[in-house]
């Protein structure tokens, strides 16, 4: 699934490439893709609606319009949302399509929700509304990246509760966008083993946590994100990210620590998910 990196280099091609853009017409296939509402009320609320930003809370994608409503969309297990010119060839599992009106630079486009396995949704929504139409959305915890978490803050998360530290930091109702590849290399980074207790790191622990979630998420949106093995993350043109060319313990199980170069890389299990350490270096 796209994580924080991923989400927010689809993002920031979204705040390019497509703000200000005016849309024309809405073409909506698969109707499990807007399961939450339905395919009319999709097309209704875009129809006709100008794109006047691009917004990101964890893994959610938000597209605020002219009329007040806005666009969530997100991409859980294979979405991906892409651009193209009007008329190209359409990708299979394209569920979704935005006619764009031409805009400065660019001829008429579409924009495209593309998404294999339909886990994905796109959803027009009252923002004032939000705890009720997408309570999932209104539940999110703090954003690392677009809340600035800050030492102290963080301080407060971990010590407020007792749990095993991998498990929080994928816990989208305390921080949003964490995922399981960038939880695995933040605790490499940090030096903390994925079972400690999030009451139990002390100050120099919780400082090297914070520093780690700083360092590796941005590093990783600057590389464009991770794209694996199944190559279904992609940015808004079909490219591929480079940060998986960085992972230091992540799908690493067997090898040898590329940071420490004595411990061997483990896999364990921990909230239901691959987890990927060095006991070397994680104490």
């Amino acid at each position: 699934m796209p994580e924080l990196p991923e989400v927010e280099t689809v993002r920031r091609g979204l705040h390019r490439f497509v703000v200000g853009r005016h849309v024309q017409r809405v073409e909506v296939g698969r109707e499990r893709t807007v399961r939450r509402t339905s395919r009319q009320q999709l097309i209704d609320g875009l129809t006709g609606t100008t794109i006047i930003g691009a917004n990101r809370r964890g893994k959610y994608l938000l597209l605020p319009l002219d009329s007040g409503d806005e666009v969530m969309i997100h991409l859980r297990m294979s979405g991906q949302v892409l651009i193209a010119d009007a008329g190209a060839v359409r990708p299979p599992h394209t569920h979704v399509v935005a006619h764009l009106a031409p805009g400065v630079g660019y001829g008429a486009q579409e924009l495209w929700f593309v998404d294999p396995r339909t886990f994905g949704e796109v959803v027009v929504f009252d923002p004032t509304n939000v705890a009720v139409e997408i309570p999932d959305l209104a539940r999110l915890g703090i954003d690392p990246i677009a809340d600035d978490l800050s030492l102290a803050v963080l301080r407060r998360l971990l010590r407020a509760r007792h749990r095993l530290l991998k498990p929080l930091l994928l816990d989208q109702h305390v921080i949003a966008g964490i995922g399981n590849i960038y939880a695995d290399e933040i605790l490499h980074e940090a030096r903390l083993r994925p079972d400690r207790m999030s009451d139990e790191l002390g100050p120099a622990g919780e400082r090297r946590l914070h520093d780690a979630i700083h360092r590796i998420l941005p590093a990783a949106v600057s590389a464009g994100g991770s794209t694996l093995g199944d190559a279904q993350y992609v940015d808004l043109f079909g490219a591929g990210g480079s940060y998986q060319d960085a992972h230091r313990v992540y799908g690493r199980t067997g090898e040898r620590c590329i940071t420490c170069g004595v411990g061997w890389i483990r896999r364990t299990v921990s909230a239901q998910r691959s987890t990927h350490f060095c006991p070397r270096c994680q104490r």
